[in-house]
């Protein structure tokens, strides 16, 4: 186990237990947050995970009876579908029935503690390290914090009392996976793939802020800012 493992999962429980305090308490404004938050997510979407798919998918061995070519994508498209039917599922869940609503937030929260455990495995189990794995990794913990705000703003009471600490577990449970047993690069390849579709439809629909939420200068200033950053660091030191 690495220095940097330990503080970026120490980082993400912090962020993941106190995300709603630190977004209410902040002078720079809960929209404003938000509103970076999702500027940083959609660059980290384009700049990151789109080009690490098709490196996975160059990378992915023909040996295993798939030639499509693009396995990958493939998997990433079933990733968003089947996040995207569980939420639509759940929503209808709670239309139908007196309870509804705590039905549909305990099967979010239930999913997207999977869903962080996945993510943080892929983070952890990563050959990435020192201080590229902490710039990648600024960008999943604003992803984790503006998720977590949209949850809270559900059913606050129940996040508070007990769905934070399922999320902060799916993400311990995540690095305990990615540092001490990691599966086989193939099976990461593919596991990175499902969840960046699940990443994707989550940027899309959690953090791109809404019209009457949006800060449009500061959700620009985290898009270009850090797609700068990205495409320097990948330019001057080949990150």
């Amino acid at each position: 186990m690495t220095v940097d493992a330990f503080l970026l999962v120490t980082i993400y429980l912090l962020v993941q237990l106190l995300a709603n305090r630190l977004i209410s308490s902040s002078k720079i404004g809960r929209f404003k947050w938000l509103s970076f938050s999702g500027g940083v997510a959609v660059s980290y979407v384009f700049v990151y995970i789109l080009p690490s798919m098709h490196r996975e998918q160059e990378d992915f061995p023909g040996d295993m009876g798939l030639t499509m070519e693009s396995e990958m994508y493939v998997l990433g498209l079933g990733g968003l579908l089947i996040f995207y039917g569980v939420h639509k599922a759940a929503e209808r869940a709670s239309r139908n029935h007196s309870q509804g609503e705590g039905q549909f937030f305990w099967i979010q929260m239930i999913f997207f503690t999977m869903y962080n455990m996945l993510v943080s495995y892929i983070v952890f189990a990563s050959s990435i390290e020192g201080a590229r794995a902490l710039f990648y990794g600024t960008a999943v913990g604003l992803h984790f914090m503006a998720v977590s705000h949209d949850l809270w703003r559900e059913d606050s009471k129940r996040y508070e009392s007990v769905g934070r600490f399922m999320l902060a577990a799916g993400i311990f449970g995540g690095w305990l996976i990615g540092v001490f047993a990691p599966l086989p690069e193939q099976v990461l390849a593919i596991v990175f793939a499902f969840i960046s579709g699940a990443m994707i439809l989550n940027v899309l629909k959690k953090e791109l802020p809404s019209e009457e939420n949006a800060h449009f200068k500061t959700f620009l200033l985290g898009s270009l800012g850090y797609t700068f950053l990205t495409l320097s660091l990948k330019y001057f030191f080949d990150w």
